[in-house]
């Protein structure tokens, strides 16, 4: 019974005839006949409970191949897998107020960071050509899957050029001070690792206290130009005690004071390297305000030495690994004239915005749980780092040796 039922649902009322006749369409009924057969047996129903399947699917996996991604503090790419997402170059960053895209003349062009995702397959790796030459720094991430290590190999040794093997499916934690410690102390978890993190004396801000103790709080504009860096390593540290109590994960943590030495950026900005820098090219020590503004200064070896000790040791810290030793600005100009040019002359410029006023390390704890202090004062160590940047400036010839071959040759 039950299968005849539904094999003639609906067929009742209708008489049986040897010919077929059709009922002319009654008005309405290519709208109504839709509306019934969606009431009919719960079917609206079903479809509602289909979309919201379908909701809640893409809410919970939101990412794939085709989507969009972010990576902080670089351009935001699409995946470069098909020629359309190249039709707008708007769409990959490349946009700016200047609609012709050149730059005028006697002005040269800042280079960006880029992160191209696919940058190893048939379109990305041209797109990294063209970005390579005109400057910018690139970096590579694609899982290899249609493209080829070969498509990029040509860049393999080029500084503005890195490549990382990664799906972009799954998260990409870039460098910085909250994302990188953060991922690093997740490692440290999962492995068992004692984690050091070097923090910054830049956590006390322009202290209210000298010299500063680690028990000081510190005094940080928190929305100040150089407040990204300051609350992004007291953030950092926040986080390593966070692990360390809730997670029992253990850590170090050492506050570095401003640290000079061979291998350090020749153009970083950096008080120590810009006044090394200039005097080397027979240019004007810049000093920004008054010059009546401290820092202490230590040697990298005396760092490095802080760093084993604490890493070694049972005590969590944070301590202050400085020279207590202070300078004023023009104090260090000073020296840097003694040490390589003593007519090099000085510059002074505006100061910058909520630059310290004073800076100096309290030692006192790493003294008594470390064992530690710095052995090598600024006029031994000076030099030291002079010998590197000539090298480094003026290549495997002395600044006049290099001058004498040019008077020679001439």
């Amino acid at each position: 019974m039950g299968s005849s039922e539904l094999i003639f649902r609906g067929h009742e009322t209708q008489p049986v005839s040897d010919s077929y006749s059709p009922k002319p369409d009654k008005p309405w009924a290519s709208v109504t006949r839709p509306i019934r057969y969606m009431l009919r047996e719960q079917r609206l129903l079903f479809v509602f409970l289909g979309i919201a399947i379908a909701t809640l699917i893409f809410t919970l996996f939101p990412a794939s191949r085709a989507t969009q991604h972010n990576f902080a503090d670089s351009i935001t790419y699409f995946p470069i897998d098909t020629q359309s997402k190249f039709s707008n170059p708007h769409r990959l960053g490349f946009g700016s107020s200047n609609p012709t895209g050149k730059i005028p003349l006697g002005l040269k062009r800042k280079g960006l960071r880029i992160v191209v995702t696919g940058g190893a397959g048939f379109v990305g790796s041209h797109l990294v050509d063209r970005l390579i030459a005109r400057g910018d720094s690139v970096m590579v991430v694609d899982n290899f899957f249609t493209g080829r290590k070969e498509n990029v190999m040509h860049h393999f040794g080029n500084p503005n050029f890195e490549l990382i093997r990664h799906d972009v499916v799954e998260p990409l934690l870039l460098e910085t001070n909250v994302v990188g410690t953060l991922n690093m102390l997740g490692l440290a978890k999962r492995v068992g690792a004692r984690f050091l993190l070097t923090s910054t004396s830049e956590v006390y801000g322009d202290p209210l206290q000298h010299p500063q103790k680690e028990t000081y709080w510190g005094n940080v504009n928190p929305i100040g130009v150089r407040s990204c860096y300051d609350e992004g390593k007291r953030t950092a540290e926040t986080l390593t005690m966070d692990y360390h109590r809730g997670a029992g994960v253990e850590v170090r943590i050492a506050r570095i004071f401003n640290t000079y030495g061979p291998r350090m950026c020749i153009d970083d900005g950096r008080v120590v390297s810009n006044f090394v820098a200039q005097a080397l090219r027979k240019e004007p020590l810049t000093v920004y305000g008054d010059g009546k503004q401290t820092r202490s200064f230590q040697y990298v070896s005396d760092l490095v030495e802080g760093l084993m000790r604490l890493m070694e040791g049972e005590h969590v810290g944070p301590f202050n690994l400085g020279n207590p030793g202070e300078f004023t600005m023009l104090e260090l100009a000073e020296v840097v004239q003694e040490t390589i040019d003593p007519n090099a002359k000085i510059e002074f410029r505006p100061n910058t915005e909520d630059d310290p006023h004073k800076r100096k390390p309290d030692i006192s704890r790493a003294k008594e749980l470390l064992g530690w202090e710095p052995k090598v004062s600024l006029r031994k160590g000076l030099p030291l780092m002079v010998s590197d940047f000539r090298q480094r400036i003026f290549g495997d010839h002395k600044e006049g040796s290099s001058n004498n071959s040019n008077n020679e040759s001439s």
